[in-house]
């Protein structure tokens, strides 16, 4: 199963400057109850963007996606050239894809299942979006409501 994970701002945007535009720490919790014991395929720059303490991401499989041969990870980080390749290395395996911009977009038409934290906040200056959750193709299957941010679950069609 393929799930992408983000946290989304109203008008879509997931990044600013490299970084998330919010601190939020319940969806930190979230997000690491949710991806424990998951491979976590991220792109390069998602890599980087992960304070150099918290890499890799512990108690996951984390695999980074860069054109960059020879890119300098940790032991125990496997990185692919290709986000295909990466797919099909762990394709009888739960997947989260956990970021940018660039690799949401190739993959939520293979995705089974969104997990977001919708964000009620607009970042006007945000340089890094996620793709549209088009309602024809997902269903909102569960809804948690926090004050200024909600988890919602959604399901392919």
């Amino acid at each position: 199963m393929i799930t992408l994970i983000a946290a989304v701002s109203e008008n879509f945007c997931i990044g600013k400057n490299g970084e998330l535009p919010w601190n939020i720490p319940e969806d930190l919790k979230h997000f690491k109850r949710l991806t424990e014991g998951h491979v976590v395929i991220m792109g390069r720059k998602t890599w980087e963007s992960i304070p150099e303490k918290f890499r890799p991401l512990p108690k996951r499989k984390n695999v980074v996606i860069t054109r960059q041969t020879n890119y300098p990870v940790p032991e125990g980080v496997e990185v692919f050239s290709n986000l295909e390749e990466a797919l099909l290395a762990f394709s009888q395996q739960s997947v989260f894809i956990i970021g940018g911009e660039q690799i949401y977009s190739a993959t939520i038409e293979k995705a089974d299942q969104l997990e977001i934290t919708h964000i009620q906040k607009t970042i006007p200056d945000g340089d890094a979006f996620f793709p549209a959750i088009d309602s024809n193709l997902w269903e909102n299957v569960s809804e948690e409501t926090h004050e200024n941010f909600s988890f919602v679950t959604y399901k392919r069609k």
